[in-house]
């Protein structure tokens, strides 16, 4: 008899809650075809939010009327979707918010106790391990990063530009490329060595702290697959590119060079298909961006209490900010892959875990959703008090990524109103 696998499936042992291994064989068949085709998911979030009278359109649907800051998008309005009164269920008003922005775990604002969940990038690595030489790149202009796992660990986060295009593009020193074979190979022999162990115990044991070992190989075997994975990408080139490397911005009050330099090694990463999901944080500190017209802090102008002169600042500022967005889908939009574009293949999601800095509020989180293969060119407008969770956004995202689920974290279901394009 055959048992049937389901990749979602779950094995606990000893508090530890175990995904099955990624295998070919136990895939579903949506996924296999779909890998044919790169599907990939960058997620950034811009933690002092946007200006809500500048960014949301004052009418739903495809013939709304541009905002100040959508106006600055406008060669990509039929590229994207902006999206009006999403947000997480039970995720109270507090910049810690950022900590559940990707997970939508409950509470984060009350700190003692919290528990974070797996974020929807980390989600997705699991079941698409393997297909690229980085699972995933979670980088951030500043202090922690918007990835987890699935133990609510924080995801340590890549800094410097410089680092990461070394780590993508650059081979190492011979003697560094040894120590990182002799790195793997004693990880097979540490998982080698206590699968020994475990087998001897096994010997020992009644039918249920059996089968309770079996969940364990399991384990084992799904760290030795992908201890064999990283083995295998060690043995390859890395690809070449043209490109210099790039300079570290050094001012760190620098919210547009620092954006810039992010984004164009995305491009990168996403063109070379070193890795299909990355989640980028961006800055949001209380120094003066060297922006011209801009001569206050950008935590303070984000907290401005309607002060005209203030909101006049924000404005120069979020518009500088949502124009290397522009450049970021151009990019994307002029790099083609099959017959298609990068962007056509690439979902990008850009929000900030503040619906309106200025209070804290959480609600009505300011979202754009462009490329990814989605029927885009409308605004989606949804009542903030009545609204499905926001984890709707992300499961319609997974599903975008050939991934066959219906539920993650809060959601219900798909977003509605969100249709794949034919």
């Amino acid at each position: 008899m055959v048992t049937k696998l389901h990749r979602r499936t779950l094995l606990r042992a000893a508090g530890v809650a175990l995904a099955l291994p990624v295998l070919d064989a136990f895939a579903p068949r949506k996924l296999r075809a779909a890998e044919a085709i790169p599907r990939r998911m960058i997620c950034i979030n811009t933690p002092l939010g946007l200006h809500p009278a500048h960014f949301f359109p004052a009418t739903a649907g495809r013939d709304y009327k541009a905002s100040p800051y959508l106006e600055v998008l406008q060669e990509f309005r039929n590229d994207f979707t902006v999206i009006s009164g999403l947000s997480h269920p039970d995720v109270g008003p507090s910049h810690d918010s950022n900590l559940s922005f990707l997970t939508a775990a409950p509470h984060p604002e009350r700190r003692a106790g919290f528990k974070n969940s797996i974020s929807v990038d980390q989600f997705s690595a699991e079941h698409i391990y393997g297909q690229t030489r980085f699972p995933t790149l979670t980088l951030s202009c500043e202090g922690q990063g918007l990835s987890w796992t699935k133990s609510g660990a924080p995801v340590p986060t890549e800094d410097w530009p410089s680092n990461v295009f070394a780590k993508l593009f650059l081979e190492g020193r011979p003697e560094e490329v040894e120590a990182q074979k002799r790195r793997l190979a004693d990880g097979q022999s540490i998982l080698d060595s206590l699968r020994t162990q475990a087998k001897r115990v096994n010997e020992t044991l009644g039918a249920g702290d059996r089968e309770k070992l079996e969940e364990y190989f399991t384990s084992i075997r799904e760290l030795e697959q992908r201890l064999a994975l990283d083995a295998s990408w060690s043995k390859r080139p890395k690809p070449k590119v043209a490109a210099k490397p790039p300079q570290n911005i050094q001012n760190a009050a620098d919210l547009i060079g620092k954006t810039r330099v992010w984004f164009d090694l995305m491009h990168l990463a996403i063109q070379t298909d070193s890795s299909r999901l990355i989640t980028l944080q961006l800055l949001g500190t209380s120094n003066i961006p060297p922006i011209a017209g801009v001569s206050q802090g950008h935590h303070d102008l984000s907290h401005h209490g309607q002060d005209p002169a203030k909101l006049a600042q924000l404005r120069t500022l979020e518009i500088a900010k949502m124009k290397t967005l522009a450049e970021f889908l151009r990019q994307l939009r002029t790099s083609r892959e099959g017959g298609e574009t990068l962007l056509d293949r690439t979902t990008v999601f850009f929000s900030s875990n503040l619906g309106d800095a200025s209070k804290h509020s959480v609600k009505n989180m300011p979202i754009i959703l462009a490329g990814g293969g989605f029927k885009h060119g409308q605004h989606l407008a949804f009542d903030e008090n009545k609204n499905p969770p926001l984890g709707n956004l992300y499961v319609s995202m997974l599903q975008k990524m050939g991934i066959g689920v219906d539920r993650f974290a809060s959601a219900t279901g798909t977003l509605t109103g969100l249709e794949a394009r034919t």
